[in-house]
């Protein structure tokens, strides 16, 4: 359902050097690159991601409320996920485990103060 989602950033290219390895562990890599952003995706094409420079030319701020979850395929993955955020200088806002029967998740944000979630629900 949802096509691609834009988290602001005021320095793309600073800010990518905590989402490549981040998005690696899930198997997205680059797939667009400006000035203004960076977007990944993964080989089945069905979303991206995108670090943006606002175009208002305003400063990028984070926020309140807002969240990207990425979904994985095992709690492995989240585990993993979560654990090379945290390497990459992200900040710890809830470490891996379950939430309810249904759905493990790991929350944390990146080096510019974005939430982003990692989630397993298995089908």
């Amino acid at each position: 359902m949802i096509g691609y989602v834009c988290i602001g950033t005021n320095d793309p290219a600073k800010s990518a050097s905590f989402y490549d390895p981040v998005l690696a562990v899930l198997g997205a890599r680059r797939d667009g690159e400006t000035e203004r952003y960076i977007s990944w995706g993964t080989p089945a094409g069905h979303s991206s991601l995108l670090l943006i420079k606002p175009l208002n030319g305003r400063p990028a701020s984070v926020g309140n409320g807002t969240m990207v979850s990425f979904a994985a395929d095992s709690k492995a993955t989240v585990d993993a996920l979560y654990k090379r955020a945290i390497e990459m200088g992200g900040k710890d806002e809830g470490p891996p485990g379950a939430r309810s029967e249904t759905f493990y998740a790991a929350f944390f944000r990146d080096p510019e103060g974005n939430k982003l979630a990692a989630y397993y629900s298995p089908p």
